[in-house]
């Protein structure tokens, strides 16, 4: 997906903070240095000589958006080559306001109180605003909902954010309303449960299926050495602590075969980057429908019964749902646990998999 633009990047965990950077047009010819680089790393580059906050990530945003031609043409590839003597130019867009603006989301709220507020989000919806997500995220519905309630903690597009869900991962998602509220939630997910009382479990369908019924992944997870869109298993100076508990709780086999895929309930020890769809691709077993970390999984779809393989097809993102959080309110005090039941569209992919067994 490298050079492919936003499209397919979850802007959710990608703030380059350059969206302000707008109006008139980047230009640069060509020289012998640039000849055979990327073309939106050659641009990035020039662009910081010249003083300019457009990173290789907003680059591929616009370049793929088709405001940079090349000799005049339109190019919408970032990573093509440039030649010596290529005119590019980029028509950057005006700049967009930095205060992200209320609007009438829906909410699937499954707590509110003066404090905090429980979400169950839907897949498809981006957390707080970025490059290539202005609005339409969850930020800009809950600043709707609570008004000037909502803590501003989090700075101007992250206010009451503590943690955060893939935009194609659903489920369970707290905010905090308050500062008081903002600061205990935070201590709490720093403290990732070792010391204070926070519980997270996920729901993951997966390809195969464990060779145990339990077990651990203990392995820091890092940025991708070549592809700045994806996070990978790296070593612990590249990387942070990173622990995955899982449990294997369904295996789907066909025909006697062995199991093709699985449902496994995963426990955050950290919270990480993508952590639990890196690790379960570090053991072997990917997430369903993952596009960064199942790629080589693809041709897999076909072992599944008919049934199951429309499910899949019609997912269209990574089979992952938040499905339990638990924490100690962080001022009253008292203990919140919240279930959310698998989506539709989990749900549907489940039924296929049990029937086709």
């Amino acid at each position: 997906m490298d050079g492919q633009g936003m499209a397919a990047v979850d802007i959710d965990e990608r703030d380059d903070g350059d969206e302000t950077v707008g109006g008139g047009i980047f230009a640069f010819t060509a020289g012998e240095a640039e000849a055979g680089q990327r073309l939106d790393a050659a641009a990035a580059r020039i662009a910081e000589r010249q003083g300019l906050a457009l990173s290789r990530t907003r680059l591929q945003a616009l370049i793929a958006d088709g405001r940079l031609t090349i000799d005049g043409l339109e190019v919408r590839d970032g990573k093509r080559r440039l030649k010596a003597d290529e005119e590019v130019a980029c028509l950057l867009p005006e700049p967009s306001d930095p205060e992200p603006q209320g609007e009438a989301i829906p909410l699937a709220i499954c707590f509110e109180d003066e404090h905090l507020v429980v979400i169950d989000k839907p897949a498809g919806l981006v957390v707080h605003p970025a490059p290539g997500h202005a609005g339409g995220t969850l930020v800009n519905a809950l600043i709707a909902h609570c008004g000037a309630t909502l803590s501003g903690i989090g700075g101007v597009r992250r206010p009451g954010i503590v943690h955060r869900l893939d935009k194609d991962t659903s489920g369970l998602l707290v905010v905090a309303k308050t500062d008081a509220a903002h600061a205990g939630l935070s201590r709490l997910f720093a403290d990732h449960g070792r010391t204070l009382n926070l519980q997270r479990s996920y729901l993951a369908f997966v390809w195969g299926a464990p060779d145990r019924p339990a077990g651990a992944v203990e392995a820091p997870v890092g940025r991708h050495g070549t592809d700045r869109l994806r996070m990978a298993v790296t070593s612990a100076e590249r990387g942070r602590e990173a622990i995955t508990h899982w449990r294997l709780a369904e295996p789907f086999a066909f025909e006697g075969a062995p199991p093709e895929a699985s449902l496994v309930e995963c426990h955050l020890e950290t919270g990480r980057t993508h952590q639990i769809r890196v690790h379960m691709a570090h053991i072997g077993h990917p997430v369903l429908g993952d596009p960064l970390y199942a790629r080589g999984f693809r041709t897999k779809a076909k072992r599944l019964p008919d049934a199951a393989r429309m499910s899949l097809d019609a997912l269209g993102r990574q089979a992952l749902h938040a499905a339990r959080l638990g924490f100690d309110h962080p001022v009253t005090g008292g203990g919140l646990m919240f279930e959310s039941e698998l989506p539709a569209d989990l749900a549907a992919l489940h039924a296929a998999l049990r029937q086709g067994r």
